[in-house]
C-alpha cells in the first residue's frame, strides 16, 4: 500500500529557483490517493469534540467539506475578499510580497462554537492566524489546525504555538 507522501509531487525551482514546490493536485488526480488524505485527515480530528470545519479557498474546501459530512458537522467557507454574498467579517494578513485579506459571513461562527480548521499545507501560518482571528471575533474558539503537509522549517508552529496543530506529512526547506 502506497504511503501520502508517494502520492505528493515535488516539483524543484517552482515558483522561484531554490524552491520545492509540493503539489497536492496529484493526490486529488488518484482515486486512492484522494481517499487516503480525505481518511488521514479526518482521523486528525475524529479525537476532539467540535461543531464546525472552517477551510480557506480553494483546497482547504476541497479537504474541508468532506471531513465535515462524514462527520456530521457544519462547514463554513472562508474565502477572498469580495467573494461571499451576505454581510461578511474580514482579517487582514501578510503574504510574502504584500497583504490580503480573508472573509467569512458574519453569522457563520456562534458564540462558544468549537472549531477545526481544515487546509491543504502550512506554511508560514499567516492564513491559518487570519483564521483564527475571524473565529475569536465571532466568539468561537480554534480548537485544531489540521493540514495535509506542513513545511516545518517556515515555523508555523512558532507563531501558532497557542493551537493545537496536527498534519499528515512533513517536509524540510521551503
Amino acid at each position: 500500500m502506497k504511503r501520502l507522501e508517494d502520492y505528493i509531487e515535488s516539483i524543484e525551482d517552482f515558483p522561484k529557483k531554490g524552491i520545492i514546490f509540493r503539489d497536492v493536485t496529484s493526490v486529488l488526480s488518484d482515486r486512492e490517493g484522494l481517499k487516503l488524505a480525505i481518511d488521514s485527515m479526518q482521523e486528525l480530528v475524529e479525537d476532539i469534540d467540535f461543531d464546525v470545519i472552517i477551510a480557506p479557498e480553494s483546497r482547504g474546501f476541497i479537504f474541508g467539506m468532506p471531513i465535515a459530512y462524514n462527520l456530521n458537522k457544519a462547514f463554513v467557507p472562508v474565502r477572498k475578499k469580495g467573494k461571499l454574498p451576505r454581510e461578511t467579517i474580514s482579517q487582514e494578513y501578510e503574504l510574502e510580497y504584500g497583504t490580503a485579506i480573508l472573509e467569512m459571513h458574519k453569522d457563520s461562527i456562534k458564540p462558544g462554537d468549537r472549531v477545526v480548521i481544515i487546509d491543504d499545507l502550512i506554511a508560514t501560518g499567516g492564513t491559518i492566524e487570519a483564521m483564527i482571528k475571524l473565529v475569536e471575533s465571532l466568539g468561537g474558539t480554534v480548537v485544531r489546525v489540521c493540514a495535509l503537509i506542513e513545511l516545518v522549517d517556515l515555523k508555523a508552529r512558532e507563531l501558532l504555538n497557542y493551537v493545537d496543530i496536527k498534519s499528515c506529512v512533513t517536509y524540510k526547506g521551503e
